[in-house]
């Protein structure tokens, strides 16, 4: 019945101080990034998967 909305981070940080809500570096120390997403250079990316060479 409740089900809870996710925010989606934004896709650049805006660099403001205090950050906004929807930043991808403020979601990323706070745990509430969704999975398979990381920041880098202040940008959002997605995670790739690394397959096993065996």
């Amino acid at each position: 019945m409740g089900k809870k909305k996710v925010k989606l981070p934004k896709s650049k940080c805006c660099v403001d101080k205090p950050r906004c809500k929807r930043c991808p570096i403020r979601m990323l120390k706070e745990g509430t990034l969704p999975p398979g997403y990381t920041v880098h250079k202040r940008k959002l990316v997605k995670t790739k998967k690394l397959s096993k060479a065996a």
